[in-house]
């Protein structure tokens, strides 16, 4: 099993500009099953993908691929024409909060914002927009959500996975696809890896997540990677003292970071006193989580926590 994405998972693509035709392809060539794309412009033409295989994804395809995939001018039409039940988000900053809010009212169960530099006052809406509503977002800010040989939602790079039995969550792209590299080196394979990105205001956190792969029967160990700014760590390290029923090895980003400044992703700040990194460090031990001392270790630590 796995979590979010699986063989069956319909894919929609939001923004079919040179980014996000690029990734499509590249989902494509890994097995996703991407059935529409939406552009307001371009409503009632079809997109053309076909090249090599990826041999690292779903097996049994054979060596080459063409795919046509109709284009919509609205998410509610590609949904009704096409049973899209995920949709990824490619669309430029100023219009991405609006593509996010367009998905969730038209009930979009999964939502995966890859836009980086949203504005946060557009987010904040965003969020508001989608409290009570049947939909999960994922980012923005964030490389996606990859099931091994099964299903690839944004920019992750489909060739480090592996199926296994480890689930991996992380607020940073780079050291999510270094702790796959490490755990497929090692021979742990993964259920599914999440990246929930690093803006200030995301969707879904690291609770989500983690209470998610708790209760997957395949998922046997769990990794999280997360950095300096906010409280998100803290709030997963009460969740695993108080839940979780699998172990968990870590790694904090940003030991060295100088209070104040921001440190790559918007979210990853110190302020007030709050969010450092060694405050979340303290939280992730007093709940048992296995710490890497250095990004070269993590996959040691989650091997350490498995026993």
């Amino acid at each position: 099993m796995s979590i979010l994405v699986d063989r069956d998972t319909r894919l929609m693509v939001q923004g079919l500009g040179k980014t996000g035709r690029f990734h499509a392809d590249r989902s494509i060539a890994y097995g996703t099953r991407v059935v529409a794309a939406v552009h307001p412009s371009r409503g009632g033409q079809v997109e053309v993908f076909e090249g090599e295989v990826d041999q690292t994804g779903v097996p049994d395809r054979g060596d080459r691929y063409r795919v046509e995939v109709p284009i919509f001018r609205t998410v509610e039409e590609a949904i009704a024409a096409t049973a899209a039940n995920a949709s990824v988000v490619f669309v430029p900053p100023p219009g991405a909060a609006d593509a996010i809010m367009e998905a969730a009212a038209a009930s979009m169960p999964l939502i995966v914002a890859i836009t980086e530099g949203v504005p946060v006052v557009d987010m904040v809406e965003a969020k508001r927009y989608l409290e009570g509503k049947p939909v999960r977002l994922i980012g923005p800010n964030c490389p996606g959500v990859i099931t091994p040989r099964a299903c690839r939602i944004g920019i992750m790079p489909g060739y480090i996975h592996q199926p296994g039995r480890i689930g991996v969550v992380s607020r940073s792209g780079t050291l999510t696809y270094e702790a796959v590299y490490q755990l497929t080196r090692l021979g742990l394979g993964q259920t599914t890896a999440v990246g929930i990105g690093g803006d200030p205001v995301n969707g879904t956190n690291f609770v989500d997540v983690l209470a998610m792969f708790n209760e997957d029967p395949a998922t046997e160990g769990v990794i999280m990677i997360g950095e300096i700014g906010g409280t998100a760590e803290e709030d997963a390290a009460s969740y695993v003292t108080e839940n979780m029923k699998k172990p968990v090895a870590g790694f904090i980003a940003g030991t060295t970071a100088p209070p104040g400044r921001r440190m790559g992703h918007a979210g990853a700040i110190i302020s007030g006193g709050k969010g450092t990194a060694a405050a979340k460090i303290d939280a992730l031990l007093a709940a048992g989580i296995t710490l890497a001392p250095t990004p070269t270790d993590m996959g040691a630590a989650m091997l350490e926590a498995l026993g």
